[in-house]
């Protein structure tokens, strides 16, 4: 096949944009073409601004390009998010600039209140937040937000009805234990799981927001693979607690998102209850569940290091209440979240524009 605009054209067309279901010819998602001697310039766009998006992207042109016109070929590709009123048109959450998933392979380890905490926090930074509770076999969102009576409204737009997230402290937040009695035991089989996952997705007016975190559950599971499968993550943050046992499920968890078929990068990994420091003993330090184990992990497994989150009396408090303890102001507890949030939101935007 000759080398000219129009074969390169038709190799491109067997690639399908994953979010928009099309090939990127159709979508006219093929910017620029420049032919020099045996080296092809080639700049397309994607509609998932993520790392990892735009690298599949560019892997794809390279492949299809040298398998129809050559192995020889010297295919320099260019990859760009979609931006302005083109960027609106990726089908799933189209809104949301950037969505991380919060995921432990251990439970216990008090992932649900680092994820509550980041929302929160990242909101008093004013970002515009929203919030997933994928935890489906034990949502506490809704506790740890103050709006355990609370219920998800609806609205009629372009004749559909839509599901309305309730907001607290900021966030736009979904759980699905605004569908179920307290003491109602949700015991439901993986694919009814999904299903609620995707509902929880799809099926919500969230608007525009800046960052969506999705609480996920424990392991690594039916949910995990249906998120990456729904949804263009940014990235995945995995929390862990220093105690070896914890260790070995977070080493399981960074492996999952990495691999091929799942390929998320991982924005790092928080160590929560690194130490306990009583209120009577304020220069002490104990570490009851080990020392440092996180931050060895994320150096053998050359992931940034996000921070450690001490064992505090009030942040278990300030979540039974409803009150996040990172809205606490200048205090003990609040500190290491608020610089939990600036490490988080600096990562998110170095993964998405690296």
């Amino acid at each position: 096949m000759s080398l000219n605009k129009e074969s390169i054209l038709s190799a491109l067309s067997r690639i399908i944009e994953p979010d928009l279901k099309k090939d990127i010819v159709a979508l006219d998602l093929v910017r620029d073409i420049r032919i020099d001697g045996s080296i092809v310039h080639v700049q397309v766009e994607v509609s998932n601004p993520a790392m990892h998006s735009r690298k599949r992207m560019e892997e794809a042109v390279v492949f299809n390009l040298k398998q129809a016109l050559g192995q020889e070929l010297n295919v320099q590709v260019i990859v760009n998010p979609l931006s302005g009123e083109r960027a609106n048109v990726r089908k799933v959450l189209p809104g949301v600039k950037h969505i991380v998933a919060i995921a432990s392979g251990k439970g216990g380890v008090g992932k649900s209140t680092i994820t509550a905490n980041l929302a929160a926090g990242l909101a008093e930074r004013g970002l515009r937040v929203g919030l997933i509770d994928a935890d489906i076999y034990g949502p506490s969102m809704p506790l740890m937000f103050d709006v355990v009576h609370e219920k998800p409204g609806t609205r009629e737009r372009d004749g559909k009805h839509w599901i309305v997230p309730v907001e607290s402290y900021g966030v736009k937040l979904l759980s699905i234990g605004f569908f179920a009695q307290a003491d109602q035991a949700i015991v439901w089989r993986g694919p009814m799981a999904t299903k609620a996952l995707e509902q929880m997705i799809k099926d919500v007016d969230w608007g525009e927001l800046d960052l969506m975190l999705i609480d996920l559950p424990p392991g690594t599971g039916d949910i995990h693979l249906s998120l990456v499968q729904a949804v263009p993550l940014s990235g995945a943050i995995i929390v862990s607690t220093p105690q070896p046992v914890a260790l070995i499920d977070a080493r399981k968890g960074v492996g999952m998102f990495r691999l091929p078929s799942v390929n998320v990068p991982v924005l790092g990994i928080v160590e929560n209850m690194a130490w306990f420091t009583p209120a009577e003993l304020p220069e002490n330090k104990y570490f009851i569940f080990g020392k440092g184990g996180a931050r060895a992990l994320a150096d053998e497994l050359k992931v940034p290091f996000l921070g450690e989150v001490p064992l505090i009396q009030s942040v278990r408090e300030a979540g039974d209440v409803g009150r996040p303890a990172v809205l606490q102001g200048d205090t003990p507890a609040a500190a290491p979240f608020r610089h939990l949030c600036a490490a988080v939101a600096d990562r998110v935007l170095n993964a998405v524009h690296a």
